[in-house]
């Protein structure tokens, strides 16, 4: 995942099944391919992720949008800042987690300031209103469910202008008006911010932790697609399962971005995968007694004819004068 795109996956679907509203409309609004949700999670530019949230507005034609998803939001749907939030122990602890890893699902920062949360957009790319305020209701409908108490925000601000009945059922959800001001924010109460989640698991989050360091850690280095594909491959090439579809859950993203990161990188999947089969075919032979068959296994090969096929195409010799080779 890099930084300056945005990750739309199953989450999504299920919100706009939710909504009760056709998929193919609202990307044909937003000028977006039509199998845009139908293969795990995808990368969008910021472009055309506003793109997707004005033609979602469109569709509804509801006026309070992101109230309606907010009453939506449930701990059911698995998507991993929901569940880490869900986790901690206090709305305050949340915020600060998912400002963390804020940058693993798009461009966004969020900064924290005691009970305020702010939400920080780049200029040049300022969010529609509808997709601004879900942002920050999300964390007023996140604080009331993991409480099971009706958490009010002491402060809401917004670059949203609204009036009459809307602001009011603004309102009356939020338990204070918006105030219209050029940063994206909420404040809480100090009591509200550490009041106890009911859904705290501190375990569940000691098991996750791990795997988000690593991601955020793989974004920092800049470690590039071939490299993080051969790591799954290495993990996944025993079992079986070394398609280009594994690596992709492997990885959390679709196999459409996986293939478009690795054509970036001037290379393929197919190419990645017989690059990293040769390599530990190579190691297999010339550091352990194991059998072709065993190689051929721990490669992912159906049978053993394929992997003496295979290596003779890179190689041009067979794996066990290669290995006689090798110990000579």
């Amino acid at each position: 995942m890099s930084t300056d795109h945005y990750a739309l996956g199953p989450p999504a679907r299920a919100l706009l099944a939710d909504l009760e509203v056709s998929v193919p409309t609202v990307l044909q609004r937003a000028r977006l391919p039509e199998r845009l949700l139908a293969d795990g999670t995808l990368e969008l530019t910021p472009a055309e992720y506003h793109a997707f949230w004005r033609a979602l507005a469109e569709e509804l034609d509801d006026p309070v949008l992101p109230i309606t998803i907010a009453r939506k939001l449930s701990a059911e749907v698995f998507d991993p800042p929901l569940f880490a939030a869900f986790c901690s122990p206090s709305l305050l602890v949340a915020a600060e987690r998912l400002a963390r890893y804020k940058r693993l699902v798009g461009p966004m920062r969020m900064v924290i300031s005691g009970p305020t949360i702010e939400l920080v957009w780049p200029e040049s790319e300022q969010p529609p209103d509808e997709l601004g305020l879900v942002e920050l209701l999300f964390w007023v409908a996140l604080a009331r469910i993991a409480t099971r108490y009706d958490v009010r925000p002491v402060g809401l601000t917004a670059p949203v202008a609204v009036s009459g009945a809307v602001a009011d059922q603004y309102t009356q959800y939020v338990g204070v008006p918006i105030a219209c001001e050029p940063r994206w924010s909420l404040t809480f109460s100090a009591a509200d911010a550490e009041r106890p989640f009911l859904t705290a698991n501190e375990r569940m989050w000691d098991y996750f932790e791990p795997e988000l360091r690593r991601r955020l850690a793989d974004l920092d280095q800049g470690t590039s697609t071939a490299e993080l594909v051969r790591t799954a491959l290495l993990k996944l090439l025993p079992a079986g399962s070394g398609t280009a579809a594994a690596v992709a859950g492997e990885l959390a993203i679709s196999v459409r971005t996986l293939q478009r990161r690795l054509h970036e990188e001037s290379t393929g999947f197919q190419t990645v995968l017989r690059d990293t089969r040769e390599s530990l075919a190579r190691h297999y032979l010339t550091t352990s007694t194991m059998t072709a068959a065993e190689i051929a296994y721990l490669l992912g090969y159906d049978d053993t004819t394929s992997f003496y096929r295979a290596f003779h195409a890179w190689t041009g010799r067979t794996p066990e004068v290669a290995r006689q080779s090798a110990g000579e």
